[in-house]
C-alpha cells in the first residue's frame, strides 16, 4: 500500500504491535498494513522499531517500499538464520549458480562430442574413442602424476568425515 493511498480506519501493524494509537500521519501505516502483523514484528525484532524510523526518513519517498521490502526480507532471513542471514542465502544461491554453471559446460562438452564424433569408429585414433560419459578413460589420459593423488581429492560434491567424526582439513563450511 503507497502513502497517498486512503486507509482503513484499523491502526496498522506497527501501531498494534507497539501498542499505541495510530495516528493519521503514521509513518509506519503505508508499508506495514494491519492484516500483516508478523512482516512490523520480524522487523521490529532484528531492526527496532526507532532504526526502522530512522532508515525510512533518510530514503527518498519514492524508493521507500522498497525499502521496506527490503528490510521484510533482511529481518526474515536473519530469524531464521541468525548466524549468517542473508549472507549465507546469497553464498547458497553463489554455489548452487556455480554448479549449474559446471553442469551446463559438461552438457556442452558432451554435446559438442556426440557433434563431432565420427559415425565410424574405425579409426586407430585413442582420442576419438574418448567418451566422456563413461568412467574408464582410455590409458592415453591418465597421467600416473595425477592420477589417485593430490586432484583425486577434489570431488565437487564429496564431503566425507574422518574416523573422529571431524570435518577434513579445510574445517567446517562457512554457510549451509
Amino acid at each position: 500500500m503507497k502513502s497517498n493511498e486512503p486507509r482503513s480506519s484499523s491502526s496498522c501493524a506497527a501501531c498494534k504491535f507497539l501498542k499505541r494509537r495510530c495516528t493519521p500521519n503514521c509513518q509506519f501505516a503505508p508499508y506495514f498494513r494491519s492484516d500483516e502483523p508478523k512482516k512490523f514484528a520480524n522487523v521490529h525484532k532484528v531492526f527496532g522499531a526507532s532504526n526502522v524510523i530512522k532508515i525510512l526518513n533518510e530514503v527518498p519517498e519514492d524508493q521507500r517500499e522498497d525499502t521496506v521490502n527490503s528490510l521484510v526480507y533482511e529481518a526474515e532471513v536473519r530469524l531464521r538464520d541468525p548466524v549468517y542471514g542473508c549472507i549465507g542465502a546469497i553464498a547458497s544461491l553463489q554455489r548452487k549458480m556455480v554448479e549449474l554453471q559446471q553442469d551446463l559446460m559438461v552438457t556442452r562438452a558432451h554435446l559438442a562430442y556426440y557433434e563431432a564424433k565420427p559415425s565410424s569408429t574405425a579409426s586407430n585414433c585413442p582420442l576419438l574413442d574418448y567418451d566422456p560419459l563413461s568412467v574408464n578413460m582410455p590409458s592415453v589420459f591418465v597421467d600416473t602424476s595425477v592420477s589417485g593423488g593430490y586432484l583425486d581429492s577434489f570431488s565437487q560434491n564429496s564431503f566425507v568425515m574422518d574416523q573422529s567424526g571431524s570435518t577434513n582439513e579445510f574445517g567446517q563450511f562457512p554457510f549451509p
